[in-house]
């Protein structure tokens, strides 16, 4: 009997909090996270197919694997302090470079509401840099499973979309999230969710240089560089489609870190289907596609 195909949400690719703390060396977190993924997108595969007992192979396999606890163990040990994580460290730079926050955090009035919204989207701490700057900036946080008082349960693409100014926000942040979408198109559709949810116009007396409203994007470095139908050519111009201009880029030996400007509402061209772009052995298969 043929699997009924189901819209592809953010929860898919998400996994829940890990309850353990064991400690695993960086190559064993990295095998743990590429093995998920590709068994992740096998059972996708399966799914769409209807081949039922494949599909159950694979959740098997996924299991076996150390399932979404594992996962979600091995994702949140890449990101702590000591192997280079809190991505939102190089935000606060380019928002410093910007003018937007000052040199000096702690510079301001607390009598006075932050002047900056931000939602955090796949957020795991209420202690990173961001955080930081509540004189400035209001971050609101979100994740598929809450890891604790400060962080709502919510799925982005489940979030009701914003009827005015006062429900949208300056800056939002996609670290490592799309990566963790299984589907091209899904991709595709979280940025175009994400270009909703930022407030339309521009600070009119801000200058030609100014940074906001802002999207925040940090995918692996892999995702551009080592993907048959994804590099930063095609990446930027999906992004310009969308009504989005680059402002700051940097790249690391793992990832690669993005700020783009929303400055217009796009000319709502669409990507097509993935096209291969380059082939190889060892190349991932990661693609958006916009539609």
């Amino acid at each position: 009997m043929a699997v009924k195909k189901r819209q592809k949400l953010l929860s898919h690719g998400r996994p829940p909090v890990a309850q353990k703390k064991e400690r695993m060396s960086s190559k064993q977190s990295r095998t743990i996270i590429r093995e998920h993924h590709r068994l992740e997108k096998d059972h996708l595969v399966a799914l769409k197919k209807g081949d039922v007992e494949l599909a159950t192979k694979f959740k098997e396999a996924i299991e076996k694997n150390g399932g979404i606890e594992g996962y979600q163990a091995a994702s949140k040990q890449g990101q702590s302090k000591d192997r280079g994580g809190d991505s939102s460290r190089l935000l606060v730079e380019w928002l410093q470079q910007a003018k937007v926050l000052k040199s000096d955090l702690g510079i301001g009035s607390a009598l006075q509401p932050p002047q900056y919204r931000l939602l955090e989207v796949g957020a795991l701490s209420t202690q990173n840099a961001i955080s930081k700057v509540p004189k400035t900036i209001k971050v609101t946080r979100i994740d598929l499973n809450s890891q604790g008082e400060g962080i709502l349960q919510q799925d982005f693409m489940e979030r009701p979309l914003p009827t005015s100014d006062n429900e949208r926000f300056d800056i939002i942040s996609l670290s490592l999230v799309v990566n963790f979408v299984p589907d091209a198109v899904a991709r595709g559709e979280m940025l175009k969710r994400a270009a909703r949810f930022l407030k339309a116009k521009v600070d009119p007396i801000a200058s030609e240089d100014a940074v906001l409203p802002a999207l925040f994007l940090v995918l692996p470095l892999s995702c551009v560089k080592n993907s048959r139908y994804m590099n930063d050519k095609l990446l930027l111009r999906i992004m310009q489609n969308l009504g989005f201009i680059l402002t700051n880029e940097k790249k690391t030996s793992k990832l690669c870190y993005y700020l783009f400007k929303l400055a217009n509402e796009g000319n709502g061209v669409k990507t097509g289907k993935k096209k291969l772009a380059v082939d190889g052995p060892g190349m991932n298969n990661f693609c958006i596609v916009v539609q």
